[in-house]
């Protein structure tokens, strides 16, 4: 195998710091990690998370998986590691060699906070209040900076790191600078790079100013291989490229020539490794917490949505529909329970601060309204207790998916592969996952809250060997692609 190396913003482990200085590590989730994994083909830990030190598994000399430390205990282990890499200072980092950056805070803070959360990700997802911002003055030009001070530090490691000829997999948005920029350091390397969101269409992207948004484009173009997770992403990128000065896009082909570079356009859906979750959630901690929450719901349905209190997941419109529900058909009063799990997100940024202010409320304002003494119609979670989630997932008669605009949306997938009786899924058009499953869930405008608040009564009204049928087919389509074979798919495309 040739060497691969991974770079993204969050890596496959990270640390917290006790009051004495001791470091204690932690696996990293999600969809990137159980992809690296199977190319590894090392174990991912258990269902506390917890990694130690120096478990006796060698790091794969062929494996590097570069990232940023997020935070003051990531930034103390970095400085204790040899050049910043972990696997040599004897901890566990699950069959790779991690590189932790130790970028300056002051540049990761605008870097992270000010460009890949502020900008490009409102851009992506449509998400600005356009007649009062995006606002780009000298203090964003400042910021900008700093976004590319920060993926030069990446490229540099990539560079200095990468044997010849090996795989470079860049992940997403706050790495939109860097397959350009390791090319120039590097042009013997094969550059893949994968958005992780949605793209915006070119009417939208051009919200940013015009040098901004041709260097976003000729950062991607960089790579040989630029990866989306459905093929509106991929269209709407080759339509912004079509803008670029001297691109030529061939749409039949999904490729870009610029500047004497090809790079090929490609589609990898983000599936669930559907065994590793049923066996994660037959642990002991998720049992106990279904028992729980059975015994809290009783014989009523269960409406389940997962999500972050993340603007673009659309939690208040969703909390909306589930009260019109409740006007519009009280036949459901007593007998109709709504979990909604909102684990507080990006709380450095004022606009999510007040997002998670406003669930709050409106979660209160549901339950004033329309609690009694032997019911409670809604149950707001804001902690993250990931087994209870898990727990939900199984008892979920049905689950609401509703987010303004989403590149794929893995909870769409999770809730049908875990569910014990069959759950409906209403689920956003807008929603990458609907290419896939649109056919078997109850499709709405996420802007509409009637529409989705008829779906739920729809929904919940659905025979239960019908809901069945439905989430077995959703089940098969979310295990189609899991994310051993996602990856692997981006360094296929590169050979």
């Amino acid at each position: 195998m040739s060497q691969v190396l991974v770079a993204s913003n969050r890596g496959p482990v990270s640390f917290s710091l006790s009051d004495g200085g001791a470091l204690t590590m932690r696996r990293g989730g999600g969809g990137l990690v159980s992809g690296l994994a199977g190319v590894t083909g090392t174990p991912q830990d258990g269902p506390d998370g917890e990694a130690g030190e120096a478990s006796g598994r060698a790091a794969d000399p062929d494996v590097l998986w570069v990232c940023a430390a997020l935070g003051d205990a990531d930034r103390t282990a970095a400085r204790r590691a040899p050049e910043g890499r972990l696997d040599l200072a004897g901890h566990d980092t699950g069959g790779a060699a991690v590189r932790m950056l130790d970028i300056p805070a002051s540049t990761f803070h605008r870097a992270y906070n000010e460009v890949a959360n502020s900008t490009l990700w409102f851009v992506h997802h449509l998400l600005y209040d356009t007649p009062r911002r995006p606002h780009f003055d000298a203090r964003a030009r400042r910021d900008w900076q700093s976004y590319e001070a920060y993926n030069a530090a990446f490229a540099d490691a990539l560079a200095r790191d990468a044997a010849p000829g090996a795989k470079a997999a860049i992940q997403d948005y706050h790495l939109s600078l860097a397959p350009r920029l390791l090319r120039e350091r590097r042009p013997d390397l094969r550059i893949a790079h994968f958005s992780h969101t949605p793209w915006a269409p070119p009417e939208y992207f051009r919200l940013l100013p015009d040098d901004i948004g041709e260097q976003l484009l000729l950062g991607v173009l960089g790579a040989d291989h630029a990866g989306f997770l459905t093929e509106r992403w991929a269209s709407a990128f080759l339509e912004c490229c079509a803008l670029l000065p001297g691109a030529r896009v061939d749409r039949e082909a999904r490729t870009v020539a610029c500047g004497g570079h090809v790079t090929r356009v490609g589609v990898h859906g983000l599936g669930v490794d559907g065994a590793a979750l049923r066996e994660r959630a037959s642990e002991p901690d998720v049992v106990e917490r279904a028992r729980a929450l059975s015994e809290q719901v009783g014989d009523r349905q269960l409406i389940v949505r997962i999500d972050r209190t993340e603007l673009s997941k659309n939690i208040v419109r969703g909390l909306a529909a589930y009260r019109e529900l409740l006007v519009n058909h009280p036949e459901w009063r007593g007998r109709v329970v709504h979990l909604a799990f909102a684990y507080p997100s990006r709380y450095d940024l004022p606009e999510y601060r007040e997002y998670t202010a406003e669930v709050r409320r409106i979660a209160d304002q549901i339950v004033e309204e329309f609690g009694t003494a032997a019911w409670q119609p809604l149950i707001l979670q804001v902690n993250d207790d990931y087994p209870r989630s898990l727990a939900a997932y199984g008892l979920a008669d049905v689950l609401l998916v509703n987010p303004i605009r989403d590149g794929m949306n893995l909870v769409a997938k999770e809730g049908p592969v875990l569910s014990r009786r069959g759950c409906a899924l209403v689920l956003s058009r807008e929603a990458g996952a609907a290419a896939e499953l649109g056919e078997d869930a109850l499709v709405v405008n996420p802007y509409d809250v009637t529409q989705t608040a008829e779906a739920l009564h729809r929904a919940l009204l659905m025979p239960r060997d019908e809901r069945a049928a439905r989430c077995g087919r959703l089940a098969a389509a979310a295990t189609a692609l899991p994310p051993q074979r996602w990856f692997a798919g981006q360094l296929a495309a590169l050979d």
